[in-house]
């Protein structure tokens, strides 16, 4: 199956390749384009992803996240938790 197990194993996983593509290009966004310090810790064969902030964010990374964080609300809701599990742990 796919990272997210919605598809068979074998076929393109569409959830796992939208949640893919918003976390990877959220977190490329945070670096390149506001100028972000951050961490990110992943697995690619379970799916996790982790992005750790190395200082207060930006007005405008927080839009970012939060546009991120919004679709992947979306996707869970839609598609169900079994799929995406969003968390959020701030210190």
């Amino acid at each position: 199956m796919g990272h997210a197990e919605y598809a068979r194993r074998g076929k393109p996983d569409i959830l796992c390749a939208a949640i893919s593509a918003l976390t990877i290009g959220t977190a490329n966004s945070l670096e390149e384009l506001a100028g972000e310090r951050i961490k990110v810790t992943a697995n690619e064969k379970s799916g996790f992803f982790q992005c750790d902030f190395e200082s207060i964010l930006q007005e405008k990374s927080s839009f970012l996240v939060d546009s991120m964080v919004f679709s992947l609300e979306n996707i869970s809701r839609e598609y169900g938790r079994k799929y995406l599990q969003v968390k959020f742990e701030e210190v």
